[in-house]
């Protein structure tokens, strides 16, 4: 079981995604299936290198996946195309910099790098059940 709201790595977002995620929207929009924000603006997803060890305690602890299953999941869909691999990003100072940049972002990144320039959102488990997308 994903240890959401213990983890040291912190999902954050731009600014302008105001809706609050729970962890079965999280595995669904890492996992690229959900595309759109509730607002209709797109999700554009941003991940660090599968090496990096935030990388990798985020897939575990956050999400509750194995990154190298996350990794097959991307890559079904680039070979199939039904889809694409969310984007790379090099570092968490860029990860950063990348999220407060691009409208309807969402990364990662740890939970001592956030500065105020993006969001982090209360992540509800409650919506669960109310959230189908």
């Amino acid at each position: 079981m994903p240890a959401f709201a213990h983890s040291a790595e912190k999902v954050i977002f731009n600014p302008s995604v105001s809706q609050n995620v729970s962890e079965k929207q999280l595995r669904s929009i890492f996992s690229m299936r959900r595309r759109n924000w509730e607002n209709g603006m797109p999700i554009r997803v941003f991940v660090l290198p599968d090496s990096h060890p935030v990388h990798k305690a985020f897939c575990k602890m956050t999400l509750g996946i194995f990154p190298h299953r996350l990794r097959k999941t991307w890559d079904r869909l680039v070979f199939t195309g039904t889809g694409q691999a969310p984007e790379e990003i090099a570092s968490e100072q860029a990860m950063l910099e990348k999220i407060r940049q691009t409208p309807g972002a969402i990364g990662y990144i740890s939970a001592d790098k956030i500065d105020g320039s993006v969001r982090t959102l209360p992540q509800d488990k409650d919506k669960d059940n109310a959230d189908n997308q």
